[in-house]
């Protein structure tokens, strides 16, 4: 049987120290995976690139909060009325399924924003059944997805874990804008955990129920949706596929430039396009095509509760086809007022813009891109992945490759074991992420450093002892260049920045 690429790559993964499923000695959880050293490494290199982008980039602050909220935040924010799946069971087995994706498996119908009697119909029509048992399903119904905590010895104080790490910046939204000094617009940017109770988590590490999230909240004046940036992606090119032709069954995109998109009306405000298009280039700087990315806004059924207008940042992939890494959201004023409304506090912001003698009472309105990060981590690997005749191997942009540089002695013997370690020890103290291998043939270990994307393999032979020079392989064109010992770290620096050309970093072996 033909192997998919998800299986490919997942299989390399558990072997090699990317990603396993959690708990695996006891049977297992649907839904939790653990990272291994080269997954957690790749995570916390995209991490770094992420605040690169919006921290950095974008000035937004950064804060980090609990994973546990108690009841009142989400109440407030309409999460413990609204946070729902549909579900239904079997009748025979009693098994559960999430209905949308139960029915996509089944059909590939897109079911998502229908009504609960629509979908009922759909199920009738296709004859759907229990996948477990073949019984018959009924009894459609929502189902909250958060997981119900407490808090305190005697749990007299009701708790969830967090579907989403935006809430904490609403409730911190006071403190936060005296530390933007009151100047709209400003981003808050988070990176945490959260928890959604799948009701049948089913595609591997793309459906979790414990998952890390990067979000950002740009809270902006609504009379004046623009940001000081615009300009420089006005003509960036976007592939959007509407509600509008989604309603009408139509898979037709409309490509258009970022300054098109907002003079025709097709994104609300040039706040939520520049971050559409910013959110756009963050995924191009980790390597995915920009063939396999799209906007696709969401249709009126299938927007949350706070949502005014949503389009999801959307990566094309070979088993689960379009897969959503961000979502885009337009928020108006929703979460803040009604944050103020339950715990009666004032959370407008007194802004007085540049130029002008007098100030405002405003409630800001929120525009939110919100980063599922490990979703995108599986679509790096995806698209990094690479099979030829003779070898499979990840192609990671060398910024994000989890290690940078391998190094080899030869042989184990003459002294050359040594010479490496000695060239281990400086290539780490120098900043570089090195590890060690001396196990096997030369040509084995250049295939184990190719299958998890090292970039460069250095070598260490005769040669070497004799004048201080070893040699670099290139991972992409296999190809060697030769570079002194005490010029090797700023060399392996240079390329893994790509401040120099790979043949002109050495002789040519």
């Amino acid at each position: 049987m033909v192997e998919s690429k998800y299986e490919k790559i997942m299989e390399v993964a558990k072997n090699r120290g990317f990603i396993w499923p959690s708990f695996e000695i006891y049977g297992g959880a649907a839904g939790f995976y653990d990272l291994g050293p080269l997954g957690s490494s790749l995570k916390d290199k995209i991490l770094d690139k992420w605040r690169q982008y919006y921290v950095v980039k974008e000035g937004c602050l950064e804060i980090d909060s609990p994973n546990i909220f108690p009841k009142e935040v989400l109440k407030a924010s309409g999460h413990v009325d609204h946070f729902t799946d549909v579900m239904v069971e079997c009748e025979s087995c009693s098994a559960t399924y999430e209905v949308t994706d139960l029915v996509e498996e089944m059909t590939g119908q897109d079911v998502e924003g229908k009504s609960k009697e629509e979908i009922e119909n759909i199920i009738e029509q296709n004859r759907i059944t229990c996948p477990k048992c073949g019984g018959s399903l009924a009894n459609i119904h929502d189902f909250n997805t958060m997981f119900r905590t407490a808090i305190g010895p005697e749990e007299d104080r009701e708790a969830y874990l967090r579907p989403e790490t935006a809430q904490t910046i609403f409730v911190d939204f006071n403190r936060l804008q005296r530390v933007a000094r009151r100047q709209l617009p400003f981003g808050v940017a988070q990176i945490g955990r959260g928890y959604r109770n799948e009701i049948s988590p089913r595609k591997g590490i793309i459906r979790l129920r414990e998952f890390s999230m990067a979000e950002v909240e740009v809270f902006y004046d609504p009379e004046s949706p623009s940001h000081p940036k615009f300009e420089r992606v006005k003509d960036e090119q976007l592939k959007l596929w509407t509600a509008e032709n989604q309603e009408k069954g139509l898979e037709n995109y409309i490509k258009v430039s970022t300054g098109e998109a907002v003079d025709e009306g097709l994104i609300f405000n040039e706040l939520l396009a520049y971050h559409m298009a910013f959110a756009k280039k963050f995924l191009l700087s980790l390597g995915i095509p920009e063939s396999e990315i799209r906007l696709r806004e969401q249709v009126s059924g299938e927007r949350a509760h706070y949502s005014k207008e949503t389009w999801d940042l959307e990566v094309k992939t070979e088993d689960f086809g379009w897969v959503e890494v961000a979502g885009l959201a337009y928020r108006t004023d929703y979460d803040l007022s009604k944050h103020s409304e339950a715990s009666k506090t004032d959370l407008t912001v007194y802004h007085q813009k540049s130029g002008e003698d007098e100030g405002k009472k405003v409630l800001p309105h929120v525009v939110e891109p919100s980063f599922g990060v490990d979703r995108t981590l599986y679509c790096v690997m995806e698209h990094s992945f690479n099979e030829t005749d003779d070898r499979e191997y990840f192609q990671f942009n060398r910024e994000l490759a989890p290690i940078e540089a391998y190094v080899f002695p030869l042989i184990t013997s003459d002294g050359l074991p040594e010479e490496g370690r000695e060239i281990l020890r400086s290539l780490r103290d120098s900043g570089i992420f090195a590890r060690y291998d001396d196990s096997g043939s030369i040509g084995r270990r250049y295939a184990r450093a190719d299958e998890i994307g090292v970039p460069y393999c250095i070598t260490i032979d005769h040669q070497t002892l004799e004048d201080s020079t070893v040699t670099i392989r290139d991972r992409d064109s296999t190809e060697q260049i030769r570079v002194p010992v005490d010029e090797l770290s700023k060399k392996v620096k240079e390329l893994l920045g790509k401040k120099i050309q790979f043949k002109k970093a050495g002789d040519p072996v």
